[in-house]
């Protein structure tokens, strides 16, 4: 009988060890959780910033060609055509 005791008493430490053990692992896990959820509204945030700079420098290029320079005068003179395009586009919808 004492050794069925003992197998039982092992039993019930390593169900212990397993719970205890299991218990880290959850909170491990929702930490890790909450890291990612941050770490993602942080590369959201980086995104939209690289958005922003990349229109900035957009607007930048086109008034560098607007002023004369001889950079970045074909990109300019396809966005003023396109821009014209649409503008009469616009113009034959009002006549209509």
């Amino acid at each position: 009988m004492s050794n069925l005791s003992e197998i039982v008493d092992s039993l019930e430490n390593r169900i212990d060890k397993l719970l205890k053990r299991h218990e880290k692992l959850k909170q491990a896990n929702a930490a890790l959780e909450e890291e990612l959820k941050v770490l993602q509204s942080k590369q959201q945030q980086f995104e939209n910033e690289i958005e922003a700079w990349t229109e900035k420098c957009n607007s930048l290029k086109m008034a560098n060609s607007m002023l004369g320079s001889d950079q970045h005068k074909r990109e300019t003179k396809l966005k003023i055509n396109a821009l014209i395009r649409e503008i009469d586009h616009c113009v034959n919808q009002l006549s209509e």
